[in-house]
């Protein structure tokens, strides 16, 4: 009976490593599949280049139809404030500045920040910067922003932040304005 027993738990067992392995022995390119953040979780992201760590944390997304004097090609600009921290005691680059930020519809439909030449330009008064300034000194943090050009029914949706190494970091978007900043990014935008 005992071998019996063992049989099946060395079946189970090898079931479960041929599940769990690939049959040509090579690791799957695209990153496997996160569950999504909320605002104000931080993720520790792989800098440029897999150099370094950069603590991600989207805190606020602002929805507006006019930055300045930028207004969007579609119907609004979604802005998105987050911080970029660093520990080390080195400085550190994002992929921010290199196209590391998207916006994922609700239908699937993928947006680069800066999409427009409006959301490409958007740099709000009292934040580090718009686009994300990339390097990130010793020992501090910033707060950007990052700017998306969408249709009405594109809000919401998840925030997507790819590092340096390849790996996508998710974050669930408001329908509505939300986070501490929301107030003072309008305001910032108007």
């Amino acid at each position: 009976m005992r071998h019996v027993a063992r049989a099946s738990v060395l079946a189970a067992t090898c079931l479960s490593l041929a599940a769990c392995s690939e049959g040509d022995g090579k690791r799957d390119p695209q990153p496997s599949p996160r569950t999504a953040l909320e605002f104000g979780q931080t993720a520790d992201t792989a800098g440029v280049d897999g150099k370094g760590i950069v603590q991600i944390t989207p805190e606020t997304v602002v929805y507006v139809d006019k930055a300045g004097t930028h207004t969007p090609e579609h119907d609004l600009f979604a802005v998105v404030t987050f911080k970029a921290g660093n520990r080390a005691k080195d400085p550190v680059t994002s992929t921010a500045a290199q196209g590391g930020f998207r916006w994922k519809t609700l239908d699937g439909k993928t947006i680069k920040a800066g999409n427009s030449e409006g959301a490409g330009s958007i740099a709000p008064k009292g934040f580090d910067d718009g686009g994300g300034r990339p390097t990130v000194r010793a020992n501090s943090y910033q707060v950007n922003t990052v700017a998306f050009d969408i249709t009405t029914v594109q809000k919401g949706g998840t925030l997507v932040y790819v590092d340096g190494d390849g790996v996508a970091f998710r974050w669930k978007v408001s329908l509505t304005n939300s986070g501490p900043a929301a107030h003072a990014l309008k305001t910032a935008l108007k």
